[in-house]
C-alpha cells in the first residue's frame, strides 16, 4: 500500500498513468497536485477513473515555494508520499522563455524540495523528453546529456536544464528518468487528448485533400520521426516506477525502428484516402509560410517551429528501456501497427473543437 503524488494530473498522461497505477496496486491512493484552474477537470476525472475516493485533488502550484500549499497541507504530504511522479511541464514548442523556465525548471525544482523533505520516500519518476538533445545529430544515447549542444526551442532547453538538476540529487533521491520521444494516441484504439503535436501532419493532409489539391512531401524526409503512442508509455512507467533495476537509471522510450519523416507522411497520406504530389517543398518556405497567420490556420494551427522535426537527423537508441523491459514482454509498437487506429480516430473527431490545438480555441 503506497501514497502517490501525481502532477500534471489530469493531462492526456497524467490521466492515464493515475488510472493505471490504481488498477496495478488497489489498494494504494494518489495525490493529484492540480493547478487551481484546472481543479474542476481533475475532479471529474478522478471520479471517471475510481469513483473517487482513491484520488484525492489538492490545489496547488509546482511553480511556487513549497508547491503552494499551506503549511499544515505540506507537512501531511511530507510525512505521506513514498513515490512521486513528475510530469507537469509546459510543452509547447513557441512556449516564451520566462513561462518555460518558470514551470520547466524552478517547477521541477520545487518537487525535487519537497521529495527532498519526504520522509517515506521511495522514488521519483521523472518525466523529462527525449528532446533534450536538443540540435544533436546522430544517434543520443541514454546515459548521455550535456555535449555542448544547442537547442531549437524554449521547451527543449528547459526540460534540459530540469534534467540536469534531477540528476544532481540523484544521489539523495531515488530517481528514474524517462525520455519520451513525441507521444500520441492509443494504440488500440487511436484514442488521443487533442491533435497536436503529429496531428499536425493530418490536419495538413486533410486541409490539403479538401481542396482537392495533391498533397507534398516537406524536404527529402529521410531521417527518422519518432513518435510513441501514450498507452506504451504508461505501462513502461508503471512497471519502471516500481522495478529496483531502474533506479539511477534514464529510459529513452522511443521507438527502436522508426520510419523515417516522409516514410510516415506517405504511410497517413495512403490511410487518410488523400492523393500525393510527386515534388517536394523545402522545409524553410513551409516555416516561412506557417508564420503568416492565414496560412498557419489553413493547415490546422500547424507551428513554423514543428517543421525543423521532420528533418533532423538524429536516433534515439533504447537499450536501457529495452533491457529493462524485457521480463515483463513490454515493447514499443511500430507506428505502422498503430497508424489505422489514429487515422481512424482522427477521421472521426477532425472537426470536434474539442480535440483543437490550443492555437485554434
Amino acid at each position: 500500500m503506497s501514497s502517490h503524488l501525481v502532477t500534471g494530473f489530469p493531462g492526456f498522461i497524467g490521466r492515464r498513468l493515475v488510472a493505471a497505477l490504481l488498477e496495478r496496486e488497489p489498494d494504494d491512493s494518489v495525490i493529484a497536485l492540480v493547478e487551481p484552474r484546472m481543479v474542476p477537470a481533475a475532479r471529474e476525472a478522478a471520479l471517471a477513473i475510481d469513483g473517487g475516493p482513491r484520488v484525492e485533488v489538492l490545489p496547488g502550484d509546482i511553480a511556487a515555494a513549497r508547491l503552494g500549499l499551506g503549511e499544515d497541507r505540506y507537512e501531511r504530504l511530507s510525512a505521506e508520499v513514498e513515490i512521486v511522479h513528475h510530469l507537469a511541464a509546459i510543452y509547447d514548442l513557441a512556449v516564451p522563455a520566462p513561462v518555460a523556465q518558470r514551470v520547466n525548471v524552478e517547477g521541477t525544482g520545487n518537487v525535487l524540495a519537497f521529495c527532498r523533505d519526504a520522509e517515506r520516500l521511495a522514488r521519483l519518476n521523472y518525466v523529462s523528453t527525449a528532446y533534450v538533445s536538443g540540435d544533436r545529430t546522430g544517434v543520443v544515447y541514454e546515459h548521455e546529456l550535456d555535449l555542448g549542444q544547442g537547442f531549437k526551442n524554449h521547451y527543449e532547453s528547459t526540460k534540459f536544464q530540469a534534467e540536469v538538476w534531477v540528476r544532481s540529487l540523484a544521489d539523495r533521491i531515488p530517481t528514474t528518468i524517462f525520455r519520451p520521444a513525441i507521444v500520441v494516441g492509443d494504440s488500440r484504439t487511436g484514442e488521443t487528448q487533442k491533435f497536436d503535436g503529429p496531428y499536425y501532419a493530418l490536419r495538413f493532409i486533410a486541409a490539403t485533400d479538401a481542396r482537392r489539391m495533391r498533397v507534398a512531401n516537406i524536404g527529402r524526409g529521410s531521417t527518422p520521426f519518432n513518435v510513441v503512442p501514450v498507452d506504451f508509455i504508461v505501462a513502461a512507467m508503471v512497471e519502471l516506477g516500481r522495478t529496483a533495476e531502474a533506479v539511477g537509471q534514464t529510459v529513452h522510450l522511443c521507438d527502436p525502428e522508426p520510419l523515417s519523416s516522409a516514410e510516415m507522411f506517405s504511410l497517413l497520406i495512403e490511410l487518410y484516402g488523400a492523393r500525393r504530389a510527386s515534388y517536394r517543398v523545402p522545409p524553410r518556405l513551409v516555416t516561412a509560410a506557417l508564420r503568416l497567420r492565414p496560412v498557419r490556420d489553413f493547415y490546422g494551427g500547424t507551428p513554423p517551429e514543428s517543421i525543423r522535426y521532420l528533418n533532423h537527423p538524429v536516433r534515439y537508441d533504447t537499450r536501457g528501456a529495452s533491457d529493462l523491459l524485457a521480463a515483463s514482454g513490454l515493447r514499443c509498437p511500430r507506428f505502422g501497427e498503430y497508424a489505422p487506429a489514429m487515422v481512424g480516430f482522427f477521421g472521426r473527431h477532425r472537426d470536434d473543437p474539442a480535440f483543437a490545438p490550443a492555437a485554434l480555441r
